[in-house]
């Protein structure tokens, strides 16, 4: 049976399933728009590498143990000139601690020339938790809006700052999709917890018509497939609903039971 919820569902957002459900939302949403596809595109997935020390300064793996070399005297009977004899030294390398982290995102491209024509990224929480993750996430973002490529973001995570919006509404989630030819104006779907996830636009070059996704009929076919409501249900949402929502969920919770 579908998620209980009518529009997104705050259980989603825990650890123990986020990962599975941005892992299950993308080759999804892949075949969807294959589906809809010509022969003109195609739609895969890629990822964001996501790189930095773990330590603010780095450590040395060890000290080196360098042996001197030694200069030995020459014979009268051979050249004067001395000979430096190079002796075997226990070194050992600098290995920095690093910290990667792997983000998948989808695009399509041209089929002929392999250009870049639309790029769909369901955000994560570490493009949203303040730090280099996000710093680096919002340099990409950067590229992206200032590309020829149309640039979809979709936000169903009601923890961590929102990305920089001029005139953002108030929401608990959104979904944008940037054309280019309509920059810096974008469509922006501002959601509540209680209101259906859109059916929003996925642009590709005129003149060839949009592709449509459903957000909410993906949530529900993810959702049934995974099998969430096995476990999803055992603890509260994080971050914690207001008192009034609780109450709400709780309620279409009882209802499925």
């Amino acid at each position: 049976m579908p998620s209980p919820f009518p529009g997104m569902n705050p259980y989603l957002e825990q650890e123990d399933a986020w990962h599975d459900f941005h892992n299950s939302f993308l080759p999804l949403t892949r075949d969807i728009l294959n589906a809809q596809l010509g022969d003109r595109y195609f739609t895969k997935i890629d990822e964001h590498v996501y790189i930095h020390d773990v330590l603010d300064e780095r450590e040395l793996a060890g000290r080196a143990d360098v042996a001197v070399a030694s200069l030995h005297d020459p014979s009268p009977a051979l050249s004067a000139v001395g000979v430096l004899e190079a002796l075997e030294a226990s070194v050992e390398i600098e290995i920095p601690a690093l910290d990667v982290e792997r983000e998948n995102f989808l695009e399509i491209r041209d089929r002929r020339s392999r250009e870049l024509i639309t790029v769909l990224e369901l955000l994560s929480p570490v493009n949203k938790a303040p730090g280099r993750y996000r710093e680096q996430y919002l340099t990409k973002r950067e590229e992206f809006l200032t590309s020829r490529a149309h640039f979809v973001e979709i936000d169903l995570l009601r923890g961590g700052p929102r990305m920089p919006f001029v005139n953002r509404p108030p929401c608990d989630y959104y979904a944008m999709v940037s054309r280019v030819e309509r920059r810096p104006k974008v469509q922006f779907w501002p959601l509540r917890l209680r209101d259906r996830l859109p059916e929003i636009p996925i642009p590709l070059r005129a003149p060839d018509p949009d592709l449509r996704l459903d957000l909410q009929q993906i949530l529900h076919r993810i959702y049934d497939a995974a099998g969430y409501a096995k476990y999803i249900y055992d603890s509260d949402p994080v971050p914690p609903l207001a008192a009034e929502d609780a109450a709400w969920a709780k309620s279409l919770l009882a209802v499925r039971a």
